[in-house]
């Protein structure tokens, strides 16, 4: 019997944690994904500042969650089976412990294992700007197999209001994953790859 497509989220204490909330809400729509949810206790200061959504709301949208303190759970060992892990939004202490695998709690630990076990890992890692450490991390988790996607907005589609950006970027991180929802408006297909004509200034 083929194991279902399990996809684990993490969010961590940056800001933005809308990201993660919106790619649970999207991936509700993707019956034949099983979320599994890690939240950091940084990210439950920041929810509570940044959302009008209760901890117990947000746990509510996965599949399955754990505490972050739960080392022992499925996601914490190789042998459960996973598509992989997308951590939105990724503090760069979050990306840290991963760049030098020294894991603290059950997200970290989580990312450390999809890292091992050569399965994608995306980090949509949300600092600004950024010093020699940060950009050395980056380069780390890279090397080691990872996908450094900071949440940087598309305008080329023009949307029309942070919602839309929200939802393009985190239907763009699910691309990284083969999980394609049919809501992503794209270049070459449902937006023209040749830009207008600019107005003319021959005035004869």
């Amino acid at each position: 019997m083929a194991a279902p497509r399990r996809l684990i989220v993490g969010i961590s204490g940056a800001t933005g944690v809308v990201y993660g909330v919106r790619l649970l809400e999207l991936l509700r729509e993707a019956p034949d994904v099983e979320t599994h949810l890690v939240v950091s206790r940084a990210a439950d200061i920041t929810r509570a500042h940044e959302l009008d959504l209760s901890a117990k709301e947000l746990r509510a949208l996965a599949d399955v969650s754990y505490p972050i303190t739960d080392i022992g759970a499925a996601i914490a060992s190789g042998s459960f089976r996973t598509l992989g892990m997308i951590v939105a939004p990724c503090s760069v202490r979050t990306l840290a412990e991963i760049a030098t695998g020294a894991t603290t709690n059950l997200l970290t630990r989580a990312a450390d294992v999809v890292l091992k076990e050569r399965r994608r890992l995306v980090l949509m890692v949300r600092e600004t700007p950024l010093h020699a450490i940060h950009l050395k991390n980056m380069l780390a988790v890279t090397e080691a197999g990872a996908v450094v996607m900071p949440p940087v907005p598309a305008f080329y589609s023009r949307p029309r209001s942070l919602d839309e950006m929200v939802t393009s970027t985190v239907l763009r991180a699910l691309d990284l994953f083969d999980i394609d929802l049919g809501r992503l408006r794209r270049w070459g297909e449902d937006i023209a790859t040749r830009p207008p004509r600019a107005p003319s200034t021959d005035k004869g």
